[in-house]
């Protein structure tokens, strides 16, 4: 009965965060129609997307701090909460500029949602559970990708544009609902001074250093805007980072955590980057509808859930080190295929190589991670995890973004219009430049495969050569006062 209840938290988790992951890819297809029916300009549509991804990296940390501080679970549900109200605002905005608040406060309780759905794990399940609860939660965050181009696209097809939003309320009903029910309440018994310096350090530092990356596409990676933003974001991050009082620092100095860390980051950068461009591919060089698209990128999950279900006895035999190396190798192999292979047959395939590796990847990462942070610390060290991939994203869509671009248009005739050589989309409308427009844009895509194919190969190596289970991890492993933590044993005594 007790392990019954404790698997039906982790359903309570994995709704709270599917109904984030589902809107970050639902929006994808709904950009076109939000342009027309708006008459949002480029820019507010960056905007519409950017704001988003802006405030959900800046409130990660904080919102990791917060719980451990103040309850997980009242943080939890105050995120989920505060996603579904702000959804219900961007679903009936009469303007663009209405649209782009709305999903900045969509990002801040995205932000709070993440990190606690993941920090509340190594408080109810014991160590030998973690592995295969971490697999549910990242199967079920996966989802996401291709549910929200199948739904989205359904959507736009059927009602109108302000329903990609409104599908979040009663997911976000129902998992309030079952986290209040079934997740136990956790927080740090002991929690250190609050300082408003450092979080202050660490928001803004990551603000400056997201808008950076999201604006280095359209102004240019050697602009004043971008350069400024990003150099004051680093000087803002490495002052944090000698200040640190908020101990984050002290993750570090555990290979685990940071070889674990950084194969989720490495996982991240490549798999964001593909999933920008590839979408693309399939409907302007392919021809596939939105709904045609989510479709066939339901390979790359279904090998994700293989892995999923596998990691945890895999792990255990293997160890993680081979493990998150192995699944960095099948990575860079499935993305190998892409680049020396056309066509979709030939994509399915690929896509299943990378939810392999992906799975293979994430679940023993983050499992070495959970494992050596102190009880009392969850949230902020799967804040600073999830801070770290999110960046990563961001780098991955933009860095992989303009490589693409680049190469894209370097294909590209001289005599193309400037529109076609900004827009994939743009230049197959043309008949007689779309034959080219397609290649160039093919080529471009091998540039980032081959990209991809590097950064999962290093990843590897480094986690191979660098990451080493220290006697810290064994000593929280092994830790008595984690196994009798009390939001545990009120799980237990159910």
């Amino acid at each position: 009965m007790v392990t019954v209840k404790r698997w039906y938290a982790l359903g309570a988790l994995v709704l709270c965060a599917l109904v984030i992951g589902l809107d970050g890819t639902v929006l994808n297809v709904a950009l076109a129609t939000l342009a027309a029916d708006l008459g949002a300009t480029t820019g507010e549509l960056q905007w519409i997307v950017a704001a988003y991804l802006v405030t959900f990296s800046v409130f990660l940390l904080p919102a990791g701090v917060a719980g451990d501080r103040w309850g997980r679970k009242r943080l939890l549900l105050a995120g989920v909460a505060l996603f579904g109200v702000a959804s219900v605002f961007a679903a009936f905005a009469g303007s663009a500029a209405t649209l782009i608040a709305a999903r900045a406060v969509m990002g801040i309780g995205a932000a709070i949602i993440l990190p606690l759905s993941m920090s509340v794990l190594p408080v109810i399940f014991a160590e030998h559970e973690r592995p295969r609860a971490i697999s549910f939660l990242t199967v079920g965050m996966a989802l996401a990708l291709p549910l929200g181009p199948i739904v989205g696209g359904w959507l736009l097809e059927n009602y109108w544009w302000g329903s990609v939003f409104l599908i979040n309320v009663p997911a976000a009903a129902v998992a309030i609902v079952a986290a209040a029910v079934l997740v136990p309440e956790s927080r740090d018994p002991s929690p250190s001074i609050l300082d408003i310096l450092s979080i202050g350090l660490s928001m803004g530092g990551l603000g400056l250093l997201v808008y950076g990356v999201i604006e280095a596409p359209v102004a240019g990676w050697g602009s004043a805007k971008v350069l400024g933003s990003i150099g004051a974001g680093i000087v803002a991050l490495l002052s944090f980072w000698i200040r640190d009082s908020l101990g984050t620092k002290e993750f570090f100095k555990n290979r685990a955590f940071t070889w674990g860390t950084a194969a989720t980051v490495f996982a991240a950068l490549a798999l964001m980057g593909v999933l920008f461009v590839l979408p693309l591919r399939l409907q302007a060089v392919d021809g596939y509808s939105a709904l045609q698209t989510g479709i066939r990128l339901i390979p790359l999950i279904l090998g994700l859930m293989v892995t999923g279900r596998l990691a945890a006895p895999l792990t255990a035999r293997l160890g993680h080190r081979t493990m998150i190396a192995s699944g960095m190798l099948v990575m860079a192999l499935g993305f190998l295929v892409g680049f020396l292979t056309r066509g979709y047959p030939w994509t399915a395939a690929w896509l299943a190589l990378v939810g392999l590796g992906l799975g293979a990847v994430m679940v023993p990462a983050m499992d070495a991670v959970l494992a050596v942070l102190p009880p009392g610390r969850t949230g902020t060290g799967s804040g600073v995890v999830q801070t770290l991939r999110q960046v990563a994203g961001a780098f991955g869509v933009a860095g992989l973004g303009s490589l693409l671009s680049s190469i894209y248009a370097a294909h590209l005739p001289s005599t193309a219009p400037e529109a076609a050589r900004e827009s994939i989309v743009a230049a197959v409308r043309d008949p007689a430049l779309a034959p080219v427009a397609r290649e160039a844009f093919l080529s471009g895509m091998d540039g980032v495969l081959l990209a991809c194919i590097v950064g999962a190969f290093v990843g590897a190596l480094l986690v191979a050569v660098f990451y080493r289970a220290s006697a810290a991890a064994v000593q929280h492993l092994d830790d008595p006062q984690r196994q009798l933590h009390p939001a545990r044993s009120a799980v237990e005594g159910q």
